[in-house]
C-alpha cells in the first residue's frame, strides 16, 4: 500500500454521559465513512453488533445520512436516504462537513457520539493508521440501556450490597471477558481491524 499522506483527526464524545467518555483518533484520507465507523467502534470499545449511522447537516443545508441500508428505514426521515457508507469517501465531502456532526450507534440503545472535525494534517513517516492518541474513561458494556441508564448501572456496580450487583458484575463479565472499570482507558491499548475484513464478514452475514 502506499505511505499515507494526508490523515483527518477526528474527537468521538459520547453524549448524555458524564464524567465525559471520549477518544481522539486519526484516520487516513482515504478513509470512507464506513471505515471511520470501524474506527469509531474499536477506539470506543464497542463490538459493532449493531446498526449505525452517521447523520451530517452539511454546509449546504442538506442531511447527509451515511451507514448500512437496512429493510426498516423508519428511522431516516422522508425526505433523506441512506447512502451506503463504504462507498463514500470522506474526502468527497470534505468541504461541506461542517466542524461537528453526529454518529449514531444501536439504534435501541441509541448511543450517541457528538464528532469533531478537528483537523487535517500530513502523516508522521512510519506511523500506521488509524490510530488512537488519547481518550479518557472505558465505553459501556453492549446493550446496557443507552445513556440515560447508564447511571443506574455504574451505581449498582459501586455497590456491592446492591441486590443487582452480582448478577450485573457477571453479565459484563461475561460479554467483556474481563472486570469492568469505568474509569480505565489506556490509548495504546486499542487495536484497529481492517475495514475490509470486517465489511467481508458484514457481507457474508447480510
Amino acid at each position: 500500500m502506499p505511505p499515507v499522506k494526508q490523515i483527518y483527526q477526528f474527537k468521538i464524545t459520547l453524549q448524555g454521559v458524564k464524567p465525559p467518555i471520549w477518544r481522539r483518533i486519526q484516520v487516513p484520507s482515504t478513509s470512507t465513512f464506513y471505515d471511520l465507523h470501524v474506527a469509531i467502534q474499536d477506539a470506543m470499545g464497542w463490538h459493532d453488533y449493531h446498526l449505525h449511522e452517521f447523520r451530517i447537516r452539511a454546509k449546504t443545508g442538506e442531511t447527509l445520512v451515511f451507514g448500512i441500508p437496512s429493510e426498516d428505514d423508519d428511522f431516516l426521515l422522508v425526505d433523506e436516504r441512506m447512502l451506503v457508507g463504504w462507498r463514500h469517501k470522506i474526502s468527497k465531502y470534505e468541504e461541506i462537513i461542517p466542524s461537528s456532526f453526529v454518529y449514531v450507534y444501536d439504534f435501541g440503545d441509541n448511543w450517541t457520539h457528538k464528532i469533531d472535525f478537528e483537523e487535517i494534517k500530513p502523516a508522521e513517516p512510519g506511523v500506521a493508521y488509524p490510530r488512537c492518541i488519547k481518550g479518557k474513561r472505558a465505553c459501556p458494556p453492549e446493550d446496557s440501556g443507552g445513556a440515560w441508564r447508564y447511571p443506574d448501572l455504574l451505581e449498582i456496580l459501586a455497590d456491592p450490597q446492591h441486590p443487582e450487583y452480582v448478577d450485573t458484575v457477571q453479565w459484563i463479565e461475561a460479554q467483556k471477558g474481563d472486570i469492568f472499570d469505568p474509569e480505565h482507558f489506556d490509548h495504546a491499548e486499542v487495536e484497529f481491524d481492517n475495514p475490509k475484513d470486517r465489511l467481508k464478514s458484514l457481507r457474508d452475514s447480510m
